[in-house]
């Protein structure tokens, strides 16, 4: 899993200009507080797959970047939830899903369209 801490709003330019490549970008946002996300985080990863692993994986912690969070939603036109996950491609989203109806195999399928 290629994951890296989405961290800044300039970010999110870069996540839309590598969802132009390859097979999209991922962003996983996870309350550290909350055990829900850390469930979903923990089985989602877990459970990675060998065709999603050159996927790039963009971890927003919300605790800290709540804001970043709000920039996200507003961006992609989704409302927030967490722990949430966004499948972005060619600077849309085109999946996303919270709590446990995050799926792999939805998101496995969509990557590889």
């Amino acid at each position: 899993m290629d994951r890296r801490d989405l961290t800044e709003a300039s970010q999110l330019n870069e996540i839309d200009a590598n969802s132009s490549e390859g097979k999209g970008v991922l962003i996983f946002k996870h309350s550290t507080r909350c055990i829900i996300s850390k469930m979903v985080w923990n089985n989602l990863s877990s459970d990675w797959s060998n065709d999603l692993e050159d996927l790039p994986v963009y971890f927003l912690d919300l605790i800290s970047n709540r804001a970043l969070s709000q920039q996200v939603a507003e961006r992609y036109g989704v409302y927030h939830e967490s722990p949430q996950v966004l499948l972005i491609k060619h600077g849309k989203c085109v999946y996303h899903d919270s709590h446990h109806g995050i799926n792999q195999s939805e998101i496995k399928n969509l990557v590889n369209a």
